[in-house]
């Protein structure tokens, strides 16, 4: 924040059932503060079980947790005080500080992966953070249907989504190919195997049945053709086919911005470096260029 004067700042997803309320909020504010209302929020309920036991927390209440805190949260980002009465989190009114000075209306997303979800952000007035792991089909009729929710709960336009991806850029692009078998495929499984996708009881923790349907799912095809899939959807290759593969995910989803992950799967530290600043040199000049109304 004081080192850069444009650059926006934010987290990809606080969990926000993992956090106290009140302290996240003034958290966001200072950093608001200290980059001059340049933070961008991601908001998540969190997926990974082994997390959520560690905080000793019940998943099965993941979902209302998370719809109680960011509501608290959101507003008293607008009010300069939080207080809330729900289920799980009560709140005597209390200031933030520091008070926050700008709206983060516009600028607030989380991620949403099913139907319900897509509802919940609607109903909070969150943007959507997609994070690809559905074919893009059923992401797009996912979107659409938040769209029309989103303009039927608060009669106005939803904000453009943005998209995270992992990238892998190369000058070479055998070197590029060989990054994605290696490192993509190799994030892959290891978040198979961290967020537990192929776990049928997933089915039995409220608000995580769409992941007993993806277990299902994995369970008849096997688990490296979901790690390949999941991999095939990230973007890798040359300068150029980068280029071409984030304009063309942009086009699907009429996207605000593209996130971009450098360093996963066991990379070496300078590979990853060379990605991100090739990509950087030679994809991102090329991406400011280009004018998408409602863009971050």
């Amino acid at each position: 924040a004081g080192r850069t004067k444009r650059v926006k700042l934010g987290a990809m997803a606080y969990i926000v059932p993992w956090h106290e309320p009140i302290r996240l909020a003034e958290e966001i504010s200072v950093l608001d503060h200290a980059s001059n209302g340049r933070a961008i929020l991601g908001f998540g309920r969190g997926l990974g079980r082994v997390e959520f036991d560690a905080f000793r927390l019940n998943m099965n209440e993941s979902r209302e947790r998370f719809v109680e805190y960011t509501e608290a949260i959101l507003n008293s980002l607008e009010t300069g005080y939080i207080e809330y009465t729900g289920k799980y989190y009560q709140q005597p009114r209390a200031a933030i500080r520091p008070a926050p000075f700008r709206s983060f209306k516009g600028r607030a997303y989380a991620a949403a992966v099913s139907p319900e979800s897509a509802r919940i952000m609607a109903e909070l007035g969150l943007g959507i953070l997609i994070i690809a792991q559905k074919p893009w089909d059923v992401t797009k009729a996912v979107l659409a249907m938040y769209r029309d929710l989103y303009q039927d709960i608060n009669a106005a336009v939803a904000p453009k989504p943005i998209l995270a991806s992992f990238i892998a850029c190369h000058e070479d692009e055998a070197m590029a190919k060989d990054m994605h078998l290696k490192y993509l495929r190799g994030y892959a499984r290891s978040a198979l195997a961290h967020y537990e996708f192929d776990n049928v009881n997933l089915a039995a923790i409220k608000g995580y049945e769409y992941y007993g349907a993806l277990s299902q799912n994995i369970a008849k095809h096997g688990t490296e053709a979901f790690t390949n899939f999941l991999a095939d959807l990230q973007i890798y290759g040359t300068p150029d086919q980068v280029y071409e593969k984030i304009m063309d995910y942009q086009s699907m989803v009429d996207g605000a911005a593209q996130l971009g992950v450098f360093s996963y799967g066991g990379m070496p530290h300078d590979l990853a470096m060379h990605s991100y600043k090739l990509f950087a040199n030679k994809v991102l000049p090329r991406l400011k260029e280009v004018r998408v109304d409602g863009a971050l």
